[in-house]
């Protein structure tokens, strides 16, 4: 077996929005330097994303070194979004939970507004005491996310996707595979394991950066939707409900927690430590 490496390095500057792919990123202790630092939310103040909009994968945000986005879409003009003044914050809602954070400018609504067809607004956190706690029963205290589901990274593998389309080919939706990564909207892509060797991981080291396992992350239904086109199909989840439960969920893929600061680089070699 080659010495595992990191593949690929994403980051979702506006949550459910389109994934970049960069050659490194820095690794804050609440995720990856400019990712899902920003949210779209609803006018009862829900955060949304693709489970109920999957037309938001078509949606783009480029981060500018200020920590404002750049918005783009198919058929529109882009719109710079510059951080917002955080004198005022809105509290809104993600998975029932409360959080702040600081509304963008109006033009940001209009923008989207238009394209969702329906009332939404931009939002933005990044102030420490806006930061939302990592489900306890998996944290260690004081650790924290921003707009990420649950944990601060989510690391996937090359091999467990090859083996997961392999399974997808002898089922009964085969027409839909093979299905890319990006269903998945990772972190991090680790190459050269075993299929599924991460199920047994608790810490690992990438580059210069450690970090701790927290649980397998939970699938939902937007890995059914075409990144590209925002269609959406059964797979990966009819086929991950055969083969891939715990918990009484369908996984895919291990929530991560920083131990450390620090840079990882495409090409980093991953080490597994536990």
């Amino acid at each position: 077996m080659p010495t595992p490496v990191l593949r690929s390095v994403h980051v979702h500057p506006v949550k459910a929005m389109r994934a970049l792919d960069r050659s490194e990123a820095e690794v804050q202790p609440w995720g990856l330097a400019a990712d899902r630092r920003w949210a779209v939310v609803d006018a009862a103040h829900k955060v949304v994303t693709q489970r109920r909009h999957p037309r938001m994968a078509l949606l783009a945000a480029r981060p500018l070194p200020d920590g404002g986005v750049v918005l783009s879409a198919p058929g529109r003009p882009d719109l710079v979004v510059e951080v917002p003044h955080p004198s005022t914050t809105l509290t809104m809602e993600i998975f029932d939970k409360p959080v702040e954070a600081v509304p963008a400018a109006p033009a940001a609504a209009a923008w989207l507004s238009a394209f969702l067809e329906t009332d939404v607004r931009l939002a933005h956190m990044d102030a420490p005491e806006h930061r939302r706690p990592v489900d306890p029963v998996y944290a260690l205290p004081g650790e924290t996310v921003t707009f990420a589901d649950g944990y601060p990274l989510l690391v996937t593998t090359t091999s467990s996707l090859d083996a997961l389309n392999s399974l997808i080919a002898a089922g009964d939706h085969a027409h839909e595979g093979p299905l890319p990564m990006n269903r998945f909207r990772p972190n991090l892509v680790v190459e050269g394991t075993a299929p599924w060797a991460e199920d047994g991981w608790t810490r690992l080291a990438v580059g210069e950066v450690t970090f701790r396992v927290a649980r397998p992350c939970g699938r939902c239904v937007v890995t059914t939707t075409d990144q590209r086109t925002a269609e959406r199909g059964k797979e990966p989840l009819r086929t991950l409900a055969r083969h891939r439960k715990s918990d009484g969920r369908v996984i895919f893929g291990q929530n991560l927690v920083p131990e450390h600061t620090g840079t990882v680089r495409v090409g980093d070699a991953v080490k597994i430590l536990e």
